[in-house]
């Protein structure tokens, strides 16, 4: 194979065909693996992907695959402006190893890879049409709001399910810590809904309480509601900081997620506590 057909093999350029619509915005915070976690969230369709002919039998599939682009990946966007940075690492070190312990990128699910590429099974809630467009609701998605997906493919158990799979370096689930809420925190939590409803209610007295593509991926990324909140301490106890700081007391730490900043920091008794919750 000559220089020049190997180079023109490098490179291959996949169509997006939607994004990943969800409550976090932002990577801290995000589960690190996906199912870890099971927050409700959108892909959205775009054209001409989102055509319901596309997805006819998929609703069968009880979980689907998803590939998708590491879109916060530091060593994406430098490759998308073009910068010399983005060389080839042939290292990393996991945040499973504590952060501290060298290993091969392809010995691991890091975001810094040569194709920036992500690959996740989640499950799949339902499929809807609305104003003709393709909206997936999954579930246990480990991508952020914005992710860029590039593909779609269902999740048969037969053969993808390997029971007797060694899994390295992490052979079960990570320890989860316990999480508290404050009374002032929730105590705002529940204001902040109450605000909202107000608001809400308004909309949809003035738009006829009609569906809209942007009315669901809105409620999906904004929308506060009470099981939010054991959605946002499941995510805390994953403990998202960096593993060179988890030993640090009274140290506070924010996560985004909807339309709030939350505020927790590790305590004297070794749980993580949240203590403000605060519109952003």
């Amino acid at each position: 194979m000559s220089c020049q057909t190997a180079s023109s093999l490098s490179n291959h350029i996949a169509p997006i065909i939607g994004y990943h619509r969800a409550p976090l915005s932002q990577k801290f915070g995000a589960p690190r693996q996906p199912n870890l976690v099971a927050l409700t969230s959108v892909i959205e369709m775009i054209a001409p992907y989102d055509t319901p002919a596309a997805f006819i039998g998929l609703e069968d599939f009880s979980y689907i695959w998803v590939s998708w682009q590491f879109h916060h990946n530091y060593l994406y966007k430098d490759k998308q402006a073009n910068k010399a940075d983005s060389s080839f690492r042939a290292q990393v070190r996991p945040p499973r190893l504590g952060g501290n312990q060298k290993i091969g990128v392809f010995a691991s699910r890091s975001m810094y890879r040569p194709s920036a590429l992500g690959l996740s099974v989640v499950k799949l809630e339902a499929i809807e049409i609305v104003e003709g467009r393709v909206l997936l609701i999954i579930s246990g998605a480990d991508m952020i709001d914005g992710t860029p997906i590039i593909d779609i493919k269902p999740y048969v158990a037969y053969s993808d399910a390997l029971p007797d799979a060694q899994s390295g370096f992490a052979p079960s689930a990570p320890h989860l810590l316990e999480v508290t809420v404050t009374k002032v925190a929730y105590e705002q939590f529940v204001q902040i809904i109450d605000n909202q409803h107000i608001h809400n209610e308004a909309e949809k007295i003035a738009h006829n309480e009609k569906a809209t593509v942007k009315s669901v991926i809105h409620k999906m990324q904004k929308q506060l509601l009470m099981p939010d909140l054991d959605n946002i301490k499941a995510l805390i106890a994953q403990d998202p900081r960096p593993a060179y700081r988890q030993k640090e007391v009274n140290t506070s730490f924010i996560m985004r997620y909807k339309s709030v900043d939350v505020s927790f920091q590790l305590i004297g008794s070794g749980e993580l506590q949240i203590t403000d919750i605060d519109t952003i």
